[in-house]
């Protein structure tokens, strides 16, 4: 039986809430918030003034990027029905397809143009404020105007791991149809603008903790990290410890989060832990994993978004092998598990304010 079975049609613009939609759309895709734009501006000012070339380099970067936005606006908006060559499309279509499409392996083929472009072109503003924020820094700008565009540099990073968080969550065959329906409105809305209200409100807590994590000190003995969780935990927000006491005693959560804490796989971990157990060694430091397991080992990161991402993929492969090869361990990151509280705490919450009018 088809997986959509009983499929409803959804009204793609019900998941327009005030907040949610695009504040700045010159070509569909946000090239930049109203934010972005004055913090440009005014950065780009200073550059005209100091340094001529990188003023010029600057201005040129901002016009490709809107070219590109305007080229990638000429392809069919997801959000609208369309006759094309395979036939009609129509929001809804195109979620019940996502839903639908099970196989397993790469995406990028069964993806929307729009989407796969969309991609290029955020990875390509990315680049843009990061080499804006480390121009800042080399200016001499006050910090917090260094921190501004880095902050903007890393939340667009979030924005990448949204769409992968949401097609791994689509092809979760535990998640209920309904929630399948929401998480495929939101990709469709991610690809079309390039901006997604769901992780602009979460990008914050998962960039606390990725600081906060860098901070501690684990001790690989036990493993367990609970001394390290429940530093990393008291130094976050309350949408975080929610999470952690409502679903922490879930196994695969548990297993993500120490992945997630100690910087190695699952399979790493327990054999680690068998070392250590075998040679009656209680703990060692983060800089000895590498020598006990025999390979090399970046355990740890810096606050770099590609440090963070590129962490966050190795993790997410890791967890799609086991979960195609029925293998143990955690089928799903911790981001996953996260934004899949957060979504569903959300909607919860909207229905019972719907319900209270």
């Amino acid at each position: 039986m088809s997986q959509t079975s009983g499929f409803v049609s959804v009204d793609i613009s019900e998941f327009f809430g005030q907040s949610e939609k695009p504040q700045d759309s010159d070509y569909g895709i946000v090239v930049l918030t109203p934010r972005q734009r004055e913090m440009y501006k005014s950065l780009i000012e200073k550059a005209q003034k100091i340094n001529p070339e990188k003023y010029e380099v600057f201005q040129k970067r901002m016009r490709d990027l809107q070219e590109l936005a305007k080229g990638i606006a000429n392809f069919p908006s997801l959000l609208e029905r369309h006759n094309l060559s395979g036939g009609e499309r129509t929001p809804q279509s195109l979620i019940e397809s996502l839903i639908e499409h099970q196989a397993e392996g790469d995406y990028t083929l069964q993806l929307p143009s729009k989407a796969t472009l969309g991609k290029g072109f955020l990875v390509a503003k990315i680049h843009t404020f990061s080499s804006l924020a480390k121009f800042s820094k080399a200016i001499k700008e006050p910090e917090e105007v260094t921190l501004e565009f880095q902050s903007e540099t890393n939340s667009m990073m979030f924005s990448l791991l949204a769409e992968d968080v949401y097609l791994n969550l689509i092809h979760d065959k535990t998640i209920p149809l309904e929630f399948k329906q929401e998480l495929a409105t939101s990709l469709l809305l991610l690809w079309e603008h390039r901006s997604d209200q769901n992780i602009q409100d979460i990008a914050p807590t998962l960039l606390k903790i990725w600081t906060a994590r860098r901070k501690l000190a684990p001790a690989f003995g036990t493993m367990m990290g609970t001394s390290e969780l429940l530093l990393l935990s008291m130094q976050l927000d309350d949408q975080w410890t929610t999470f952690i006491k409502a679903k922490l005693g879930d196994s695969g959560v548990a297993q993500a989060m120490e992945e997630f804490l100690f910087g190695i796989s699952h399979e790493q971990i327990l054999q680690l832990k068998d070392i250590l157990r075998t040679k009656g060694i209680p703990a060692i430091g983060r800089d000895e994993v590498s020598k006990f397991l025999g390979v090399h080992i970046k355990a740890d990161a810096g606050l770099d978004y590609r440090d963070f991402y590129s962490m966050y993929t190795l993790r997410r492969d890791n967890a799609r092998v086991r979960a195609r090869m029925g293998l143990s361990g955690p089928h799903k990151t911790i981001e996953d598990y996260f934004i899949q509280f957060v979504m569903e705490q959300n909607k919860e919450k909207q229905n019972n304010d719907s319900f209270a009018k």
